[in-house]
């Protein structure tokens, strides 16, 4: 019989905030694959609990991921966690649970704590339909274009930025949204927790200004307002939209490149939906 995958959530920052269940999970299961062996050895211990550790991290995540499923297939059971939070989610881990879903081997979830949701909850800003982001590429010219991707992106979006880059990323996020309404979370659940409500510009600012940014941060921004010119084609198909052009007179290809920078997507893209 093949064993169990749990993707175990555990606290960001308060240890109250760990369940029952994840510390039954973690009792019970033969092994534990840690993004950082010392900070899971430092969360079992206060959890009173003894079990081997695996590191599972994004630069061995390959020869790991291997290991771990051979060891699954063989029948034993493991517990996945993160540093913090939920695993698999802007985590390596990810591909654990690909690689256990393509080999048939059951993946349980173990709900807990989430950095992303819960800065949504306190952000103040619509929470009815939102986006995942996560952190920011790292190359200049992919942030640029993923930024461009996003600029009218309608639903709120949820960043993460590590204390060392926070002042770039909100630099990066006032150039590529404007001043557009945006929470800062910073340290969610620990001692200095701070939650501010504010704009991309004046955020950028107050961070430019600290002595020292210390801490892991949330930024959570208002999605994208259309104004009366734009909303013409937000219920058009795109193939309804580059029509709407070549009966204003354009040739099929301006069509297609003025659907494109209407919609910010590539050029290609808006070709292969209308051939």
């Amino acid at each position: 019989m093949m064993g169990i995958l749990y993707v175990v959530s555990t606290p960001i920052g308060n240890m109250s905030d760990i369940t029952e269940r994840a510390k039954a999970t973690l009792s019970e299961v033969d092994f534990v694959a840690c993004e950082d062996t010392r900070v899971g050895g430092k969360l079992l211990n206060k959890l009173g609990i003894k079990k081997p550790l695996v590191p599972y991290h994004e630069h061995n995540k390959r020869q790991s991921g291997e290991e771990i499923l051979r060891r699954l297939l063989d029948g034993e059971s493991c517990a996945l966690t993160t540093d913090a939070g939920t695993p698999a989610v802007s985590d390596p881990g990810e591909d654990l649970v690909r690689l256990c879903h393509e080999n048939n081997i059951t993946v349980i979830p173990v709900v807990g704590a989430c950095s992303a949701a819960a800065a949504l909850s306190v952000s103040g800003l619509k929470s009815k339909r939102f986006c995942f982001e996560g952190f920011l590429p790292e190359n200049k010219s992919e942030k640029e274009e993923y930024l461009s991707s996003l600029a009218k992106e309608r639903r709120t979006m949820v960043f993460f930025s590590p204390p060392h880059d926070l002042v770039r990323v909100l630099g990066d996020l006032f150039s590529a949204f404007g001043d557009r309404r945006a929470t800062l979370c910073k340290e969610l659940t620990k001692l200095n927790e701070k939650i501010t409500y504010s704009a991309l510009g004046k955020l950028y600012d107050e961070a430019k200004a600290a002595n020292s940014i210390k801490g892991e941060y949330v930024i959570v921004v208002e999605g994208y307002e259309p104004s009366e010119k734009d909303e013409f084609w937000y219920n058009m198909s795109v193939k309804e939209h580059v029509e709407h052009y070549v009966n204003l007179g354009m040739t099929k290809m301006e069509a297609v490149k003025a659907v494109a920078s209407d919609r910010c997507v590539g050029k290609g893209e808006i070709y292969k939906e209308v051939n």
